[in-house]
């Protein structure tokens, strides 16, 4: 079993930054590959990023953070992290750590475990 619990959100204005954590806890965090997933109102839970399991060697983003937005992963601190620059409007949304054992995944169907979400508002 895997619980997951997110923190960093809040307010930012665009064009700022925000990095949001990660804490795994109930299992062997290294070998679960985690990722980074967003629901805004009204949309379909969509992928933002996810990162292989042990040493996270392996990466993919949405085209739409790409070059923005950047997952790493600490498994001393069973920590993932997504650290966000050039925030825009429709980066507004919820945001769900979530995990799977060993193997990325990337719909949001194939996940595994789910964390509670934390909020990220972009705005003016």
């Amino acid at each position: 079993q895997v619980q997951l619990v997110e923190s960093g959100g809040g307010l930012v204005q665009p064009g700022g930054s925000l990095k949001l954590s990660c804490a795994a806890s109930g299992t062997i965090f290294s070998i679960y590959a985690m990722g980074w997933y967003r629901q805004a109102p009204g949309k379909q839970r969509e992928l933002v990023a996810v990162i292989s399991s042990g040493s996270g060697g392996r990466t993919n983003y949405a085209d739409s953070v790409k070059g923005r937005f950047t997952i790493s992963r600490d498994n001393a601190k069973n920590t993932v992290y997504l650290q966000m620059n050039s925030l825009k409007l429709e980066g507004t949304a919820i945001y769900y750590c979530a995990s799977n054992y060993y193997y990325i995944v990337q719909s949001p169907n194939n996940v595994q475990y789910w964390g509670q979400g934390t909020q990220v508002t972009v705005s003016s």
